[in-house]
């Protein structure tokens, strides 16, 4: 079976790896000058790491992500600090674990009794189905109460999703919680690295992969799918596109007049925005590696903070790695359309660089270093009520296109763990299809 596969990320590298471990010819095709997608990094001229463009880090329950280290011989490099994570609360840092530190938090009594009781179901309970027939908003608040939900889990949600909050389903805010380890995970050089060992070891099994070859032209013909990608043509029996709904629709346009076509169509996603700041000090001081910021309203420009989270990315992991600049997160996510994808870099970096004044009174805008903007239109599926039956299958309608995207690892959040596994299974069943 002569195979091709549309995107060089965690999902489209560990299907290559089965495919190609299976027997069969593999090609994958990545628009971007190098693999790894959303878990793509960058490097500045003074550090030995990479960075990622958007902040990762895996959890160490992130089964399929380890297992699949393992067989490539890389888990050696895998390593597990433990940072520290909290809210911003009335104006004060607060640690966000789920342990002592909780009783620190400005609730009363009762309050952190039933976010102690409910916390615990989540994270016991393996039974996430009938969750998503609620919204995280009427389950949260019903079992936690309006005190810790206007405290806590509101501001959360409408940080994340904007004026789509009330619409999430609880089955999503289960799985946050129930995945979710103190120590987290990155790899020695940063995911960057990971990412290219991972395409080096797939290269050895007989991959090619092609990179700065976006896909131009894909239809199906008597002997297979063409597909054409920059100065490639090829006709192949089966591809996987590991795109967007969007991509997979520009891909596969026969795919629009389908009942297929339609339900990738009806799947709602919005994008992600990352500001990186190299800084000459620490901003976080007390050693927060990740600050959850207060959002009140849909309409980010009434809030307090103009981004949901502050990541100091050198309160995880030395800033050595990174020639002694700290690296600072500033994320958010919003609509496509919103006006975060189309202001310039330096109003971005202007704009979110004036909420280190609030968490730091110290900070100057002199301690700016560098800065970075990165956004990603695709990047948070929407889960709403009653997805499970909504989600798309790998195989589409059309024989021998395949689809494997974040949008379908549900009730699991999007991550380079459920790509690895979404990744294999949609190889698990090629390979199951090619079978004599």
């Amino acid at each position: 079976m002569k195979t091709a596969i549309i995107g060089a990320g965690v999902a489209g590298l560990a299907a290559a790896w089965d495919l190609a471990n299976a027997g069969h010819d593999v090609v994958v095709f990545e628009a971007a000058d190098r693999v790894g997608g959303l878990a793509s990094g960058f490097k500045d001229e003074s550090w030995a790491w990479s960075l990622e463009k958007f902040y990762h880090h895996w959890f160490q329950t992130d089964a399929d992500l380890l297992r699949f280290a393992r067989e490539l011989g890389l888990d050696g490099k895998i390593m597990f600090p433990r940072p520290k994570t909290s809210y911003w609360l009335d104006g004060k840092i607060y640690r966000s674990e789920m342990n002592l530190s909780t009783l620190q938090l400005p609730l009363s009594w009762l309050g952190l009794i039933r976010l102690g009781l409910a916390g615990v179901f989540l994270k016991l309970t393996p039974w996430w189905q009938p969750l998503e027939n609620t919204t995280a908003d009427s389950w949260l608040r019903r079992w936690m109460g309006d005190e810790v939900y206007s405290k806590l889990w509101r501001p959360l949600l409408i940080g994340k999703f904007a004026d789509r909050y009330r619409d999430v389903n609880m089955a999503w805010m289960w799985a946050r919680i129930k995945a979710r380890s103190v120590k987290l995970g990155t790899y020695q050089g940063g995911f960057q690295s990971f990412m290219d060992d991972v395409a080096d070891a797939v290269r050895r099994a007989g991959v090619d992969i092609r990179l700065s070859s976006p896909v131009t032209s894909l239809t199906r013909e008597a002997a297979g799918w063409k597909l054409v990608a920059a100065d490639i043509e090829i006709t192949v029996d089966h591809v996987l596109s590991t795109s967007s709904p969007t991509g997979l629709l520009k891909q596969a346009p026969a795919l629009a007049d389908t009942s297929y076509g339609r339900a990738v169509a009806s799947l709602d996603s919005i994008g992600a925005i990352c500001v990186v700041y190299a800084l000459k000090h620490s901003v976080l001081t007390d050693g927060t590696y990740w600050l959850n910021l207060p959002a009140q309203s849909a309409d980010k420009a009434q809030n307090p903070f103009p981004f949901l989270a502050m990541v100091e990315h050198t309160n995880w992991l030395p800033s050595a790695n990174y020639g002694g600049d700290v690296l600072v997160y500033c994320g958010d996510y919003a609509d496509p359309n919103h006006e975060y994808f189309t202001l310039s870099d330096e109003a971005m970096i202007d704009r979110f660089s004036q909420a280190f004044k609030t968490v730091n009174p110290d900070f100057e805008p002199g301690w700016i270093r560098k800065a970075w903007v990165w956004r990603a239109p695709y990047a948070q599926p929407v889960p709403r009520v009653g997805h499970s039956a909504r989600i798309p299958d790998l195989a589409t309608p059309l024989p021998g296109l395949w689809w494997a995207s974040m949008s379908q690892v549900y009730p699991w959040d999007r991550g380079t763990n459920y790509a690895v596994e979404i990744g294999r299974r949609a190889a698990a069943r090629m390979i199951a299809e090619a079978q004599p």
